[in-house]
């Protein structure tokens, strides 16, 4: 069952994203209003070690006030390519250069609402180049075992959807069955 677009007109627009109204047609044939958000893709990267750990952010969200563990994120400029926007924004708040980036994945984290795209990255290796310039995006930055990131998840000390899946696909790729009691 397919909804359909019929028109779409701009409420609000500033330099990071758009809020619209879509006239949607259903299946049955009946419309409705629906608002959304159109936002530039967000670039994300992280650091895992030798030792297994991985690079992640403390910090509190004041639309859910909540706080959590989160890997580095930001929009891409206009004209950027997505993965040196992910080790600007890796750069710029942690204060490490990453190595080569390899593509994770990239997921939509809430496709009723909002066409955003997080792609996200991570890196084997790293360079600490100093005290990170955007030291206010979070409380502390700390180098965190992904043997705990099953537990992290579970205990809600990752409430970003797409943080958490992340942070699951690099625990599965770099620990595997070595990870499982």
């Amino acid at each position: 069952m397919q909804w359909t677009k019929q028109s779409e007109q701009i409420v609000y627009v500033n330099r990071w994203f758009s809020v619209n109204l879509a006239d949607v047609e259903l299946p049955d044939g009946r419309h409705l209003d629906h608002f959304l958000i159109r936002l530039r893709p967000v670039a994300v990267a992280t650091v895992v070690n030798e030792a297994n750990e991985v690079l992640l952010l403390w910090r509190h969200r004041f639309i859910t006030d909540s706080w959590g563990w989160e890997l580095p994120a930001g929009v891409v400029e206009d004209g950027e390519d997505i993965a040196v926007a992910a080790a600007r924004e890796l750069e710029e708040e942690t204060g490490w250069r990453p190595g080569p980036l390899r593509h994770l994945m990239s997921v939509e984290p809430s496709n009723g609402l909002t066409d955003a795209r997080h792609h996200i990255y991570w890196a084997d290796e790293g360079m600490y180049i100093g005290h990170p310039v955007d030291d206010f995006e979070s409380d502390r930055r700390e180098w965190v075992s992904l043997k705990l990131v099953p537990d992290m998840v579970a205990r809600g000390e990752v409430p970003a959807a797409n943080m958490a899946a992340a942070l699951l696909l690099l625990h599965h790729l770099r620990l595997g069955q070595d990870a499982l009691p």
